[in-house]
Formats: structure tokens, sequence, C-alpha cells
């Protein structure tokens, strides 16, 4: 499939580049059916060997790339069930993501994500499963789960641990701080920073320089470079489903839901 246009989001191949674009709003939040676009989307990349050589993922709207997990649905959807219906619920939908994100991350394409804005929790994740993140200058980063007595459950820790040294990880997800662009780039995250609202250009830039190689070298050298960490990851599911039914989880995401803030996943 060459062309999609969902309601969440869209993708294009054209001059041998996969572009994913996400437009959700208020901020590309993930809920079940940017889960469902997204497997349509993981199917495709799969197929797409033989017409892109790179994939680059980016958000259309103003408000940055993505907030993470729409938890005004998860809370609406699990709130009064039993604890072992609300543990198979949260268990399917971590188990879809996993893989949909083990595919972006396993895939022979060269993943840029085009980064601008917030880029926090889910959105980090998704970020974290590309080969490279461009950011726009105004880009922060952030994993904020802690707050809802939570930890990133959809492979952010392993993922994060096979890229960088454990001070960030534990700095990230222990204080809940964001890094911004400049930062983030110091420590490794992000390889190139762009100008206020040239990310995607960067994006394209660095995209059309990685087409130049061969695919079948560039597809060995991201296999021996990125490794899945396959066990932590399905560790981190049982943890994270775990703690899903503590009671404050479910407070927090009351005090989220409840909240008047226009953007309550800001820290």
């Amino acid at each position: 499939m060459r062309n999609f246009q969902g309601k969440t989001l869209s993708w294009k191949i054209e001059s041998g580049v996969l572009e994913l674009a996400l437009h959700r709003e208020p901020c590309n939040e993930i809920g079940l059916e940017t889960l469902q676009e997204l497997e349509v989307f993981a199917e495709a990349l799969k197929e797409a060997q033989s017409d892109a050589s790179v994939a680059v993922i980016y958000s259309t709207l103003a408000s940055g790339f993505c907030a993470g997990a729409d938890l005004r649905e998860t809370y609406r959807l699990t709130q009064g069930l039993p604890r072992q219906e609300k543990i198979a619920g949260v268990r399917d939908f971590i188990t879809r993501i996993h893989a949909v994100f083990n595919t972006i991350d396993a895939s022979p394409l060269v993943t840029i994500a085009a980064v601008d804005g917030v880029c926090f929790g889910g959105g980090l994740e998704l970020a974290l499963v590309c080969d490279l993140i461009v950011a726009d200058r105004m880009a922060r980063f952030c994993f904020p789960e802690l707050r809802l007595g939570l930890i990133p459950g959809f492979g952010g820790i392993p993922r994060l641990k096979r890229d960088l040294g454990n001070a960030v990880v534990r700095d990230l997800l222990f204080t809940g701080r964001s890094l911004n662009a400049t930062k983030a780039q110091a420590v490794g995250l992000v390889s190139q920073v762009a100008a206020e609202g040239e990310a995607l250009r960067l994006a394209r830039s660095t995209a059309e320089q990685i087409k130049k190689f061969d695919p079948n070298t560039r597809a060995a050298a991201k296999k021996f470079l990125k490794p899945i960490p396959e066990q932590e990851l399905r560790q981190e599911i049982e943890i994270f489903c775990e703690l899903f039914t503590q009671p404050a989880v479910e407070a927090g995401l009351r005090k989220f839901v409840e909240s008047t803030e226009a953007l309550p996943y800001l820290p």
C-alpha cells in the first residue's frame, strides 16, 4: 500500500521515501483508533522494501510530535472493571503496540523521527524505535509516567537503555523532567538539531543522503547496530500490567482526566 489516508495518520511513498504523518488532535495521543491505523502502517512497512529506502515519521500539528497514550480513553475504558478484566484489556493494548513498535524497530528501512514540540511518554517511545531522531530546537522530551504510578509501557526503558547511559535513563524516569533538544543531542538521544520549524526539512535532507548507499549494506549494518531487547520488552509488559491495577494509577489517571488545563501532560 503506497498511500493511506486515515483519521489519525496518513502516509505516502515518494522518490524512495515513505513519510508517515501524524495528525490526530490535540497532540497525536495514541488510543485504539491510532493503534489500529499504526497496525496497518506496520504491515505496509513490511511490504515497502522494494519501493522505499527510508521512512520519516513526523507530525502535522503545531502542538508537537506526540503527547503519548490517550489517557482519557484509557481511564474511560478501564474505569470500574474488575482487576482481571482491567489487566486483560491493558495487556492486549500494550502487546499490540509492542508488536507495531518492534516491526518499525526491525525494519530494514532506515527510520527517522522528525520531532518538534512535545515528545512525551509514548511519543518518545515512538521516536525511540526510529534509527535517528532529528529535532526542532523547541522540541522537548519527557517520560512523565511515574506521576501516574506507572513506568513507560510502549518499550521506552529497554530502548533508552540500549541507546543511552543509565544515568540519563534514570534521570528521565525518576524525575519526570523534560530535556530540550540541545540537551537531548548532548546526551546522544538526538542526532541533529534543526532551526525552529525545520525538523522535517532536515529529516528529508538526511533521507536523501541515506538513499545513496546500498540497501543490503544498510540493512545489515542496522541489524548489527540495533538489536531488539526482546526479553526486557516482555518484562516491561508484565511490570506495566501489574502496576496498572494499583490505587496510585487510578488516582493519577483521575487527576489527569479531571484537569482543566489545556495541556495537562506538560511538566
